[in-house]
């Protein structure tokens, strides 16, 4: 099943309610918020008071995606704020084992994210923890990146891993994702696909959301 998670950073605040309203009517599932700390990336953005009020505002799952030097310290927050999901970059963890059973004692989902230089290699022994696995096709940090085509390798790769291990982790896809990429990146095995400028920069989020998933939809018949 493809999902899409329209990512909140694109959005305008001051109507997010509503924005992700539209997205949801036309077809998102899963609502995608980056957390940044303007240490492990440049930029600086929300925390579990958003998120908290977030919750308020829809039933959707919330797709928390650290992008935090510390991510322990705000895990258990984020979980009682309403946080779903949760994901931290393998990059930003020193104990990464560790750090995904401490998301999964708080009742969340467990993720975890590898950034464009980062090796699939990484995540060799976490693959049987996690629930899903972020790909992230545009170095974090800022919205409206170009897509890096050597992300699609590695959805592939992880397809292939979890196929031959017989695991049971998604498969998420976070960057540049458009209507010119969406289809490489469900032919590769993305299941989940994160999108914040496709959604929320031109036009309705409505119209945007359900152009973006029949193009996902009639890529999954171009799977091999």
């Amino acid at each position: 099943m493809i999902e899409l998670a329209p990512s909140i950073l694109a959005a305008d605040f001051a109507r997010l309610a509503e924005q992700v309203r539209d997205a949801a009517e036309g077809g998102a599932t899963v609502v995608h918020v980056d957390i940044m700390d303007g240490h492990f990336v440049p930029n600086l953005t929300v925390g579990p008071p958003l998120v908290r009020s977030l919750r308020k505002a829809t039933n959707l799952p919330l797709d928390c995606h650290l992008m935090i030097e510390n991510p322990d310290q705000f895990i258990p927050e984020l979980a009682e704020a309403g946080a779903d999901w949760i994901s931290v970059h393998q990059e930003a963890c020193r104990h990464l084992n560790r750090t995904l059973h401490l998301i999964k004692s708080g009742g969340c989902l467990a993720g975890v994210v590898i950034n464009p230089a980062t090796p699939v290699a990484t995540l060799t022994e976490v693959l049987d923890i996690v629930d899903y696995v972020l790909v992230m096709s545009v170095n974090p940090g800022f919205g409206a990146q170009e897509f890096i085509p050597g992300a699609v390798h590695k959805i592939r790769s992880l397809a292939d891993l979890r196929s031959q291990r017989r695991l049971h982790y998604r498969l998420e896809v976070d960057g540049g994702i458009s209507l010119d990429t969406v289809t490489e990146v469900v032919r590769a095995g993305a299941e989940i696909l994160v999108a914040g400028n496709a959604v929320f920069g031109h036009g309705d989020p409505k119209s945007n959301a359900q152009k973006l998933l029949k193009a996902a939809s009639e890529a999954t018949l171009q799977r091999v």
